[in-house]
């Protein structure tokens, strides 16, 4: 059995956030790499700014303690040093 809750006359319900909101004003390259993210992974904004930061983070963190990021193409064993500027 459900039970109905009752709320005030005029009461709109709004979702709740989950965390902080923020606003961002890309420059156009970025926006265009978001669009382009959005189309090839099917993933909201939010998903992709979620994402893009706790990557960062974790990126952050690993050149503060000294490490390096290389990137392997799979196909033919060829590194890359990959560094941010």
């Amino acid at each position: 059995m459900k039970t109905a809750i009752a709320r005030p006359a005029g009461h709109i319900a709004r979702p709740q956030v989950l965390g902080e909101r923020i606003t961002v004003a890309l420059i156009p390259a970025a926006a265009d790499d978001l669009r382009r993210l959005q189309e090839r992974t099917n993933l909201s904004k939010t998903d992709i700014a979620n994402r893009a930061i706790t990557s960062y983070e974790f990126l952050d963190a690993q050149f503060q303690a000294g490490h390096d990021l290389v990137v392997r193409d799979r196909r033919t064993g060829q590194t890359q040093l990959v560094r941010f500027l």
